[in-house]
């Protein structure tokens, strides 16, 4: 039927009512009517709706309303390449970032925003922006109309979200004119929402979130609408992609523009005059990460005026002029529950402090190696203390320091034991000669087997898909394999004995056994378990002998020649090779398994170009994995270590990097940006 003229005026003058009170509420904190108002007439525009459904626009404050859950999430190409930027983690690298900047504006002869001529005179302002720890989402909007919200995905190719996205109150549902327009954001939870949420996942005995960027971007990928609408999310938007209309000039009115078309932008930013300003930016954060509304990890540095922005372009997969710059890593303190013995696949023990769970960088942790012996003594760590725990992204969290001015007398001192029940017979362990490290003297305990399996089938050596540590230890524990071989040997009847295991999983695991009958040289001998030997040192053996056969003839001096393989290693290559059980092992491997001898190196007219180097990466890549990377620098000659030394060659640093590369500007090891890197690639 056809709806009345004056209905329709109304419910057009009722929608821009509930959509401005609610961009005053939601996008700039105003509150010109209260929320029970609000809810008013919200109310009434629904039973609008619901008497005339032709009414129905795609801009209605109703269409935030979670509805059916979804089968699943279209695919949405980006009409504009998704960035991701570049770290630095000290005043420092920022600094040397600034340097770049100018020193590529002067090459290319750029233009300064005074309008003077490029070279030395060239003096960007940054923009330095709070770094939201969310989940970035790209907007599209066509004639000032939401069309499609989707995640970043690989930069080219994400999901579409849009249905989620639209419970969300400060995303805009229109603009106030019919721009065309492509923004970027990020979607966050307030820390007093995630309050709430674990409270609720407490009583329902369900785990807590570690932090709301996880809920966040969970809630956005849930098929049913009705769980990101209960999530109460909130969103930043700080960047323009694409516009129909004229580009603001400088990020600056950037953020203006931004504003003035309805979206909640972030009002924590400044123009710095020079990088030293946006250090002191930096600075005045560094200590609030986690200690407002939304959390924070570092600040945003980009180059102000558009011009130069344009000059600058991008490299990788990361923008010239601009960059993040991350806070350091977070430090919690919590308390030594316990300290217990872990048996490595070489049968080599670890102290392990279990920790009473804390939340640190993100995440939740109830373990922190203590390395060795004599790291537990320098920490004067007991069981009972109060420590500092620090994490720093992905890494393994340390214990920094032991906090004993809180100690009550009740801690307890470790006490190395004389025997460890998991090291098997006796459970007698030894201290390895030379080195702070103890081990099993019976280096065939249940616990060291358990382990090696574990490492034969895992991502560095076999990586046989499927295959994880609770299948290994259930075929161990009844006996089903005892030896690598034998796993190449197990049926679909065999598998379904243990736990967990029907007909379909029981055929797809034999199916990826049987795929890895053929296995790199490198990847079986670090399945091996040889002491040393790691997969760096695997791939110079591989590539040095070829052949199972050879390597397992080769002396301790041919093998101390080989660059990057000490005395130490040699010795224990050969002493391994020689034992009657691993002959025995290689043979019957040899049965079962197609050993592929590496490729070779060839060089196109002359000499490989990376011939000679050696090359230790350290935090990520953004234009490729780390696996690649040495693929690449292999290809070329190159070889890769795993630690920095006087013979190294190069520290390629990506984003996070670690203390390798504190070490190489200690050495004066020349240390690649992956830019760098990729222009030696070639």
């Amino acid at each position: 039927m056809s709806v009345p003229k004056d209905i329709r005026t109304h419910y057009e003058k009722l929608k821009a009512a509930v959509n401005r009170y609610r961009t005053l509420y939601h996008v700039y904190d105003k509150e010109e009517i209260s929320q029970a108002a609000l809810d008013s007439l919200k109310h009434e525009l629904t039973e609008l709706e619901g008497r005339y459904p032709e009414l129905i626009a795609p801009d209605s404050p109703s269409q935030r309303v979670a509805g059916k859950p979804l089968p699943g999430f279209k695919k949405v190409r980006h009409t504009v390449a998704q960035w991701s930027f570049n770290d630095a983690f000290s005043p420092d690298e920022l600094r040397e970032f600034d340097a770049r900047v100018k020193r590529f504006l002067s090459a290319k002869g750029g233009s300064s925003s005074g309008g003077k001529s490029a070279g030395e005179n060239v003096h960007p302002t940054y923009v330095c922006e709070l770094k939201i720890d969310g989940l970035k989402i790209v907007f599209t909007y066509e004639k000032g109309i939401l069309k499609t919200a989707a995640t970043r995905g690989d930069g080219v190719v994400g999901e579409d979200v849009t249905q989620n996205i639209k419970t969300i109150e400060s995303v805009p549902l229109s603009l106030p004119r019919p721009v065309d327009i492509v923004v970027e954001g990020e979607v966050w939870m307030s820390s007093k929402n995630l309050e709430a949420l674990n409270r609720a996942q407490e009583k329902a005995g369900k785990p807590l979130y570690a932090n709301p960027r996880n809920v966040a971007a969970g809630s956005i990928r849930q098929l049913d609408p009705r769980v990101a609408a209960s999530r109460k999310l909130d969103v930043f938007i700080y960047d323009v992609a694409a516009t129909s209309e004229q580009f603001p000039k400088t990020q600056a009115e950037e953020l203006d523009y931004l504003r003035e078309l309805g979206f909640k932008v972030n009002p924590n930013y400044i123009v710095a005059g020079n990088i030293g300003e946006a250090v002191d930016f930096w600075e005045t954060w560094k200590g609030k990460g986690r200690h407002q509304e939304y959390w924070i990890d570092g600040i945003v540095v980009k180059v102000n005026e558009r011009s130069l922005e344009e000059t600058l372009g991008y490299t990788g997969k990361a923008p010239r002029s601009a960059i993040a710059f991350k806070f350091p890593a977070e430090q919690v303190t919590t308390v030594v529950e316990d300290i217990v013995l872990q048996v490595g696949r070489t049968g080599v023990l670890t102290p392990v402090a279990h920790l009473k769970p804390v939340a640190v960088a993100g995440t939740v942790v109830s373990r922190a190696t203590l390395h060795n012996e004599d790291e537990i003594k320098r920490l004067d760590v007991r069981i009972g203390d109060t420590v500092i725990l620090q994490k720093a992204g992905d890494v393994i969290p340390d214990i920094v320091r032991t906090l004993t001015e809180l100690r009550t007398g009740k801690e307890r001192e470790f006490k190395w034991p004389n025997s460890v029940p998991e090291c098997g017979g006796d459970g007698r362990i030894e201290r390895v000669p030379g080195t702070a490290a103890w081990r099993c003297v019976n280096k065939n305990s249940f616990a060291v087997i358990r382990r090696r399996f574990h490492n034969f089938v895992g991502k560095h050596a076999l990586d046989i898909e499927g295959f994880g540590p609770a299948t290994v230890d259930q075929l161990l524990e009844k006996g089903l394999v005892q030896h690598y071989d034998e796993l190449f040997t197990l049926t679909e009847g065999d598998l379904l004995t243990l736990e967990g295991f029907a007909d379909i999983s029981a055929k797809k695991l034999v199916a990826s056994i049987q795929k890895k009958r053929r296995v790199e040289l490198a990847r079986l001998l670090v399945g091996l378990s040889i002491p040393q030997v790691g997969e760096e040192t695997a791939i110079l053996l591989a590539d040095k002998f070829r052949t199972i056969d050879a390597l397992a003839k080769a002396t301790e001096a041919e093998l101390s020649k080989i660059n990057g393989i000490g005395p130490v290693v040699a010795k224990d290559v050969v002493e391994w090779f020689a034992e009657k059980r691993h002959k025995d092992l290689v043979a019957r491997l040899k049965e079962v398994l197609t050993i592929k001898s590496p490729a070779l190196r060839q060089a196109q007219g002359g000499e490989l170009k990376l011939s000679g180097k050696t090359f230790v990466l350290t935090g990520s890549l953004e234009s490729m994995s780390r696996d690649e990377a040495k693929d690449k620098i292999r290809r070329l000659g190159g070889d890769v270590s795993g630690s920095v030394s006087k013979k190294t060659t190069y520290v390629v640093a990506g984003g996070e990097a670690g203390s390798k590369l504190d070490k190489a500007r200690r050495l004066g090891v020349e240390i690649l940006t992956e830019s760098k890197f990729l222009e030696m690639l070639g």
